[in-house]
């Protein structure tokens, strides 16, 4: 039953994800723990309406969209998520340049490139989506044990973590929240679940077990992880008064992990997070743009793949483009995802409540509450961004 929840956690938990984590515990502390936390459970519910539109519904999700609310409101949601690939693409190929450099010297940029074209080459394999579900869940769980183990032995200040989870929002921290709900509560991975619980032909019988040792833990797993990496920034940069502001003081948080080695660690996860996100994000998007355009659900189309190489292209390029300020380039490109996010939250609410395409898997009314306070979330973030940058 594992898969699909752990595909969607891969594809959150990348360098964008990661950066804004670094960031958030270095500049505040353990004061946005509680982002992590609302927006996780807030995942949960929306990756949860999507797994049961995957489950329900005869078609794929945006062909639904299209029966039940019309063909423009289908285009509206696969250009949707295409835009929003394309700008997780720019984090992905800058964070996999960035990792591997450190790795192996030389530019990031001339990284970012082999990365990009190794993901090419797995995404022309036959059996795509099998392919990408085994590697990400390895990854994921790879990942993880590095993430605690940094966690415990960088000692941080549990006291102070703990009050972290009181909902607090610093002086000029509102971009970042953004950043951080943008790569944490992920519309648009929730939305491509229903994809994947399709690829894996999932029934009604099988979505308590669904549930339970898929989407829980599949969406969990990155949730902790980040806020592993919140506390152990506070803990480490926090404490030296340093900033996240480039790659060699986000490498810095790993050092507690394994010393002088620490940055090598940190790298080996950055890039890691990188390929998984990248390898996921650009099938997503080209999967659900080709569905909209009538093209075929499926991630192995001829349709679906060119518009996958499209967004891997355009975050290379993007890359290429802006090598000053690696950071602050992926912190400004999640941002951005949030614009859209509002639109696929709205359709995600109102396709799982369609008692003629849902049947007993309906939403029910708690479920809806929790999606009510999830769409608001998303919607507040986006108008709170636009402010900001109209500010």
């Amino acid at each position: 039953m594992v898969g699909p929840a752990f595909v969607v956690g891969a594809w959150q938990f990348g360098p964008g994800n990661l950066t804004t984590a670094v960031q958030a515990g270095s500049t505040y502390a353990y004061t946005l723990v509680w982002v992590i936390v609302v927006s996780t459970v807030l995942m949960i519910s929306y990756t949860d309406m999507s797994v049961r539109l995957g489950i329900q519904a005869p078609v794929s999700l945006i062909t639904s969209i299209k029966e039940h609310l019309g063909r423009p409101v289908g285009w509206v949601a696969g250009f949707g998520v295409f835009f929003i690939t394309l700008m997780f693409s720019v984090g992905n190929a800058v964070g996999s340049g960035l990792g591997l450099s450190l790795v192996f010297g030389g530019k990031p940029i001339f990284w970012s490139v082999v990365v990009t074209v190794a993901v090419a080459f797995v995404l022309l394999a036959r059996n795509v989506y099998s392919v990408i579900e085994r590697v990400l869940v390895a990854v994921v769980a790879l990942m993880a044990i590095g993430f605690v183990a940094s966690a415990v032995i960088s000692r941080p200040d549990w006291a102070e973590a703990a009050y972290g989870l009181v909902p607090v929002l610093p002086e000029g921290s509102t971009v970042l929240v953004v950043a951080l709900v943008g790569t944490n509560f992920s519309i648009n991975a929730a939305f491509y679940t229903a994809y994947c619980t399709r690829e894996r032909r999932r029934t009604a019988a099988d979505y308590r077990d669904v549930t339970t040792v898929d989407t829980v833990p599949g969406i969990v797993a990155p949730g902790i992880m980040t806020a592993l990496v919140i506390v152990v920034a506070a803990a480490v940069l926090g404490a030296s008064g340093e900033k996240a502001a480039t790659i060699v003081a986000l490498a810095k948080v790993f050092e507690p992990l394994a010393g002088s080695a620490g940055a090598l660690l940190f790298a080996l996860g950055l890039s890691g997070a990188a390929f998984s996100s990248m390898v996921a994000n650009a099938t997503a998007g080209g999967t659900m743009l080709s569905d909209a355009l009538g093209r075929g659900p499926s991630s192995g189309s001829r349709t679906a793949k060119a518009f996958t190489a499209s967004i891997l292209g355009f975050g290379l390029a993007v890359a290429l483009a802006f090598q000053g300020s690696p950071v602050q380039l992926i912190v400004v490109a999640q941002s951005l995802t949030v614009l859209v996010a509002p639109v696929l939250g709205l359709l995600i609410l109102v396709m799982a409540n369609r008692r003629d395409l849902m049947g007993d898997l309906r939403n029910r009314p708690w479920q809806n509450v929790v999606g009510a306070i999830g769409f608001v979330a998303i919607l507040a973030t986006s108008v709170r961004l636009v402010t900001s940058l109209l500010g």
